[in-house]
C-alpha cells in the first residue's frame, strides 16, 4: 500500500511550501530601493514599496506563486520582504542605523546593568513611532497585514549587553535569568499587540509562516549557536517551553549552522510546531528526533551564488528527502544578495514543484483515514 503522510492539523499547509528573502542589497542594486527610515516607518511609503515589491517578484517569478498582492495597496505594517529584527532592541535604547542597501545596523547599547523597563520600552520615540504608521494605515484602509520582526530573547540580551551577556550567564546567573525572562515579557506584550492588530506575529521571521494558514509564533534564536546546548537549558528552555505551551503554532528560527546540535533538547520542549533549520544543518538527525515538527529548510544564500542550477535541484531533493515528510517540509533561501542569478532562484521552485507531484503520486490516504 502507498504511504500517507501524516501532518500538524495545527498547521494546515499544502505540501512543501517555498519561499525566498532577497536582501537589501539586491532590491537596491536592481531596483534602486532604499531602506532608510522612511522605508520602515512612512506609511504611505510602507505601501507603496511593499507593492512594488511584489510587482517585482511576480514579473520574475510569478508563475512559481510570487507577488499575488501586485495589483493592491496593502497596508502592510512590517518589511515581510525583508530579514531585519531592529524594533524592540530600538524600543530599549539601542542606537539603529538605517541605511541604503542593508538592513537596520542595530548598534549595541552595552547596558551597564542587567535591569530593563518594559513601561520605559513602550513609551519610547521608536515604539511611538510604529504606533503612528499603524494608527495611520488603520485610519486610510481600515485593516493592517503583515508583521514586524521582532528578533528574539538571547539576540535582544546581546544588542542591550554586547558581549557581555556570556559573562553574566556563568557570574550572576539568576540576575540573568530575570534579564532574559522580562525581554521575553517584552515580546510578549509586543507580539501580542501584532497579532491582535493583523493577526500574525512571525512572518516577517520567515516567510514561509505565510504559506501556513495558522499563524506561526517563531522565536529567533540566531545566536544560539554561540552558547552550550546546557546554557539554554537553564536559561533560555524555560521561555520556549512557556511560549510552546501558550502560543501555538509555536516554532524555532534556527539559522546557525548547528540546529541538530539541539536536537535532542528540541524534542524534549511539550511542543514544537515548527523549525527553520539552517544551513547545513542536519535534517536526518532533526527529524529521528522531531518527528512531528515542520522542518522549514533554509538553503545557503552565499552558497547558491556558487552553484548551478542542477546542483542547486540536487541538493533541494536530498534535504527534502532527509525531511521525509512532504507535510513537515518546507524550502527557503533568505537573505539572497545582487550576486544571486533568477536561473539560481528558479531552480529552488522548479525542484520543488517536480518533489510535490512526485510526492502526490505516492501519497495515497484512504477515505477513513485522518490527519495526525
Amino acid at each position: 500500500m502507498s504511504p500517507s503522510y501524516h501532518r500538524n492539523e495545527l498547521l494546515e499547509n499544502e505540501m512543501l511550501p517555498a519561499d525566498i528573502v532577497l536582501a537589501p542589497a539586491w532590491w537596491h542594486y536592481h531596483e534602486g530601493i532604499t531602506f532608510d527610515e522612511d522605508f520602515f516607518f512612512h506609511p504611505f511609503r510602507r505601501v507603496e514599496v511593499e507593492r512594488r515589491m511584489e510587482k517585482v517578484l511576480y514579473d520574475r517569478w510569478g508563475r512559481f506563486g510570487l507577488g499575488r498582492d501586485r495589483d493592491e495597496d496593502v497596508p502592510v505594517i512590517g518589511a515581510v520582504h525583508l530579514a531585519a529584527g531592529y524594533l524592540i532592541s530600538e524600543m530599549l535604547g539601542c542606537k539603529v542605523d538605517y541605511l541604503e542597501d542593508s538592513p537596520p545596523q542595530v548598534i549595541s547599547a552595552n547596558l551597564d546593568s542587567l535591569e530593563i523597563s518594559p513601561e520605559a520600552a513602550f513609551q519610547a520615540p521608536a515604539f511611538k513611532k510604529f504606533e503612528s504608521l499603524t494608527d495611520a494605515l488603520k485610519t486610510k484602509y481600515g485593516y493592517l497585514r503583515g508583521d514586524v520582526n521582532w528578533g528574539g530573547i538571547l539576540n535582544i540580551a546581546l544588542d542591550l549587553r554586547g558581549q557581555a551577556v556570556f559573562i553574566d550567564m556563568i557570574e550572576r546567573p539568576e540576575e540573568t535569568s530575570r534579564f532574559l525572562a522580562g525581554i521575553g515579557k517584552i515580546i510578549d506584550r509586543f507580539t501580542n499587540g501584532l497579532a491582535s492588530a493583523s493577526g500574525t506575529t512571525s512572518i516577517s521571521v520567515n516567510r514561509t509562516v505565510g504559506h501556513l494558514p495558522k499563524p506561526v509564533f517563531l522565536h529567533s534564536e540566531c545566536s544560539h549557536t554561540m552558547i552550550s546546548v546546557s546554557d539554554y537549558e537553564k536559561l533560555l528552555m524555560p521561555l520556549d517551553t512557556e511560549w510552546s505551551r501558550k502560543r501555538r503554532p509555536f516554532g524555532i528560527h534556527y539559522c546557525g549552522e548547528d540546529p541538530h546540535r539541539y536536537a535532542e533538547v528540541f524534542a524534549r520542549l511539550p511542543h514544537l510546531d515548527f523549525l527553520d533549520v539552517g544551513w547545513p544543518g542536519n535534517v536526518k538527525k532533526l527529524r529521528g528526533h522531531l518527528p512531528e515538527t515542520f522542518l522549514n529548510i533554509r538553503y545557503s544564500p552565499v552558497e547558491i551564488v556558487k552553484q548551478e542550477p542542477d546542483e542547486i535541484r540536487r541538493t533541494v531533493r536530498r534535504l527534502v528527502h532527509d525531511s521525509a515528510n512532504p507535510y513537515l517540509t518546507g524550502v527557503c533561501c533568505i537573505n539572497m544578495d545582487q550576486h544571486v542569478h533568477d536561473e539560481q532562484i528558479n531552480a529552488i521552485f522548479e525542484e520543488v514543484e517536480l518533489l510535490r507531484k512526485e510526492y502526490s503520486e505516492i501519497d495515497r490516504p484512504s477515505g477513513n483515514e485522518t490527519d495526525s
